[in-house]
């Protein structure tokens, strides 16, 4: 069986390589579109069903296709990669000093069988100076990250006191349980 991950994220990829899985990578352009009528921790899940079924021509019968989204929820609000540097800086002043959530959905799918899972993570940050935001900005790419972090950055390191749940869900890529779930299907 082959394994595709539906995704061009570096993290995601780091974090499947760590598994030990050999994989290919394959994506296409996707537009993620959120519906708000969803309760708050079914967008991520309804996101990653449009990515299976986008990328479900591409897939041949001996493939496995693993697709994820992560979103960042401050007071229940989605908030996903910046458009820019003021959104990021502006996302950064929401959640500092402040917690978060974390929600990843995962889709694996071969053949016939097809799950969706998700996993969530409280995050909580210490209040940042508009110093170190600017810092982060500035230096690092904000704008290809939902919430406008990467918890494994210079940010993660200096601002994160605590989580509560997968580190790697954070990072894009609940690998605990992803391994669980890829033994279900024999890989």
């Amino acid at each position: 069986m082959r394994i595709i991950l539906g995704s061009n994220s570096p993290r995601r990829k780091e974090l499947l390589e760590h598994l030990g899985i050999q994989f290919e990578v394959r994506s296409v352009a996707f537009e993620e579109l959120i519906n708000d009528l969803l309760a708050h921790d079914e967008i991520p899940c309804d996101i990653v069903r449009q990515k299976l079924d986008k990328m479900a021509d591409t897939q041949a019968a001996d493939e496995l296709l693993i697709c994820a989204d992560t979103l960042v929820f401050h007071e229940g609000k989605p908030l996903g990669k910046p458009t820019s540097t003021i959104e990021a800086v502006e996302m950064l002043q929401r959640l500092s000093g402040k917690k978060h959530e974390v929600i990843t959905a995962v889709g694996i799918a071969h053949k016939e069988q097809c799950i969706i899972f998700k996993e969530h993570t409280d995050v909580y940050f210490e209040v940042l100076s508009m110093d170190d935001i600017n810092t982060y900005v500035n230096n690092f790419k904000p704008l290809d990250k939902a919430g406008s972090y990467g918890i494994q950055e210079w940010i993660g390191l200096i601002g994160v006191s605590r989580i509560e749940g997968s580190y790697t869900n954070v990072m894009g890529l609940p690998t605990h349980r992803l391994y669980q779930e890829l033994k279900k299907f024999n890989v």
